[in-house]
């Protein structure tokens, strides 16, 4: 079965964009609507306010070059290291960007929740909103569980933050005061 042939209205700077891109990529305007229309098909999600805040996250945390995307392997095993060390003054330094981030994103992360939400978005745990201030952390290990806990308990200090956290075997139980 040959293509079917469908007829599209532009107005003048859309088709002088079609007509750019087509000479740029060096493709056919059919095969640049063919594309267009399989990429507005497959990231229809971003509709969806949560993935498209879950996006903008990720754009915030990798653009700025801060931040790096780690295997969980390579991260378990720094992890597995750090604790094998007993280093000591390893937790000092961790306890000490803590408190960089809190004053670093303080425009940006104002309550217990978006800082919960948006290390979950560096995939150090899966969260559940148990109820209005209480969540649970579940981590991929048990290795991962005082990294997260002590940024935690530093960030939400300097935050002015109560919060309770409790540990479990692989979960860390948070409970923000009011």
């Amino acid at each position: 079965m040959g293509p079917t042939r469908i007829t599209v209205a532009f107005d003048q700077p859309t088709a002088s964009l079609l007509e750019k891109i087509s000479k740029t990529k060096g493709l056919s305007q059919s095969e640049i609507m063919r594309r267009a229309l399989r990429f507005y098909h497959e990231n229809q999600a971003l509709e969806d306010a949560a993935t498209r805040k879950k996006i903008y996250t990720y754009m915030d945390l990798l653009l700025g070059g801060e931040h790096i995307i780690l295997d969980v392997d390579h991260w378990l095993l720094f992890l597995k290291l750090a604790e094998a060390s007993g280093a000591e003054g390893f937790w000092a330094e961790h306890r000490d960007v803590a408190r960089s981030h809190t004053e670093q994103l303080k425009t940006k992360v104002l309550t217990a929740e978006e800082l919960l939400t948006r290390l979950e978005a560096c995939n150090f745990y899966r969260m559940i909103k148990n109820s209005e201030n209480d969540f649970t952390l579940v981590l991929g290990s048990e290795l991962p569980k005082k990294f997260v806990k002590i940024f935690l308990e530093e960030y939400f200090a300097g935050m002015g933050v109560k919060a309770e956290i409790k540990e479990n075997l692989a979960k860390l139980r948070v409970t923000v005061k009011r």
